[in-house]
């Protein structure tokens, strides 16, 4: 699930949120935000929706601690805010997360073959032979007859390693596009909608729904989304699959991939007050049982603020 929102208001509405309710917020800041406020009637709109949201943020704090799927709508009355940190960041949270109509939280693949929990690794055999291993928080589906092997990557990082069987092709489907094995390894991890596929031995075929379609030789990667196949470029088999030894290795990374990738070494949500620090680059690795520590590192060396709610939900917002 993404965390960033369709409607780019309500992230401003965000941010005025953690100033406010910052405990440095002072009469400049309330003056700019009558000021933001007073502009357009969108502004208010947004303002009111995320309101609502924090108003709820305590009858959805337990359910989060479960895991469970919760539905917000952004329907209802607006009873008056609390002052409270903590009812903030939780709403910083819901409303980094939410969409215009609902906020959704729930694990992909509910129903797959095969899953992890977070931080897991798990090692699967197939019934023709084939290996797969599963990273942290990955979902996997799979579906073999007489004619194809085909596989559904629902959510997270697999690395395949492919059993030869010349009558029935190996097919990854994930996101908008596939990957079809030539007798070969490779590992595919998916973040939302956007695909990586690299190559450890021999070839594969990766194609996508718009139309793309190339072959992909061993030691290069190509990543693809909805709507365009990238070029292919040299892959660092180290750094990519460095999940598989309980390292993630990141060079020059956006900080929203890693982010990605640290969610589904620890679990819960880490969610952005602006999209614009996504962008940040990362160069690190990280040890992918110690999460925890890893976010402290990076809000050391980059310009942002690290708010820990509880162990679900940590807040990341710009510095200063």
């Amino acid at each position: 699930m993404s965390d960033r929102t369709e409607n780019p208001l309500i992230e401003e509405a965000l941010r005025w949120l953690v100033v406010l309710r910052d405990e440095q917020a002072n009469d400049s800041d309330r003056r700019a935000f009558e000021r933001w406020r007073q502009t357009d009637p969108a502004h208010e709109a947004a303002w009111t929706r995320a309101q609502a949201v924090w108003a709820k943020a305590d009858l959805l704090q337990p359910a989060f601690d479960r895991g469970e799927q919760i539905v917000v709508p952004f329907k209802a009355a607006v009873p008056q805010p609390r002052s409270g940190r903590r009812r903030w960041l939780i709403a910083a949270g819901i409303v980094a997360v939410a969409g215009p109509a609902a906020f959704v939280a729930s694990r992909p693949g509910l129903w797959s073959d095969y899953r992890t929990s977070p931080g897991e690794r798990r090692t699967v055999t197939l019934t023709d032979g084939s290996v797969v291993e599963l990273g942290g928080a990955s979902a996997l589906s799979v579906s073999f007859n007489g004619a194809t092997r085909r596989l559904q990557l629902e959510a997270g990082e697999a690395f395949f390693t492919v059993a030869a069987d010349t009558a029935r092709p190996f097919i990854v489907e994930a996101g908008q596009g596939r990957t079809r094995a030539l007798g070969t390894a490779f590992n595919v991890k998916r973040i939302d909608d956007s695909v990586a596929v690299a190559v450890a031995e021999h070839r594969v075929e990766v194609s996508t729904d718009s139309g793309g379609k190339i072959d992909l030789e061993q030691g290069q990667q190509v990543r693809y989304t909805a709507g365009r196949l990238q070029e292919p470029h040299p892959a660092d088999l180290r750094t990519i699959e460095g999940w598989r030894r309980d390292r993630l290795v990141f060079q020059d990374a956006p900080l929203g991939e890693v982010v990605a990738d640290l969610e589904r070494c620890r679990g819960g949500r880490i969610v952005f007050t602006d999209s614009a620090l996504r962008a940040l680059p990362v160069t690190a690795v990280f040890d992918t049982k110690q999460a925890d520590a890893a976010l402290s590192t990076i809000a050391a060396i980059l310009p942002i603020k690290l708010h820990r709610l509880t162990d679900w939900l940590v807040v990341l917002s710009p510095k200063g």
